[in-house]
């Protein structure tokens, strides 16, 4: 106990500094996620064709390691925090992706009928009646996408992004 009194003691300042930019690479990334994959999963649960293929694809840039996208951003963008937030949010997209897409394809036919008797157009139906209803599903895949890259922001350290994995990858 008393060596991490000490350590904090010593390292305090620093360790506040490193959570904050652990914390603002994940954030930005989240939000870049939803700003991008909410829309994208509601033209995805309009498409008749392609929504189950373009899915397909987000799964596949999924399953990639998480450290080897790091490093394909490397001569793309060199190293440092803006690297790290677009590998991050590539990561971000799918449980949002698929959230929304699940989440709106499950609003009950009959709102959406209701909504067009009574001279709704397509955009107060999304507006007004399917993102309403999809908010609990779309907010747990925002939820599920932010947990994990608050854990692997810690590999942006390997790139110069900062964060809590300097402490990791130090100690």
């Amino acid at each position: 106990m008393s060596q991490f009194i000490d350590f904090l003691q010593t390292n305090g300042e620093e360790m506040l500094y490193k959570t904050w930019e652990h914390l603002y690479i994940s954030i930005i990334a989240v939000i870049l996620g939803i700003l991008v994959a909410v829309p994208l999963g509601v033209v995805l649960a309009r498409m008749k064709k392609g929504a189950g293929t373009i899915i397909g694809i987000v799964n596949i840039v999924q399953t990639l390691p998480s450290l080897a996208i790091l490093a394909f951003f490397i001569p793309l963008l060199g190293v440092g925090k803006v690297p790290a937030i677009v590998a991050l949010f590539f990561y971000s997209v799918l449980p949002i992706l698929r959230n929304t897409y699940t989440g709106i394809q499950g609003v009950n036919k009959n709102l959406l009928e209701s909504g067009k008797g009574i001279g709704m157009t397509g955009w107060e139906q999304i507006r007004l009646v399917e993102l309403p209803l999809a908010v609990p599903i779309i907010m747990a895949g925002i939820r599920t996408s932010t947990i994990y890259l608050i854990g692997w922001a810690t590999l942006a350290s390997f790139i110069g992004g900062g964060g809590l994995g300097d402490y990791i990858f130090i100690g």
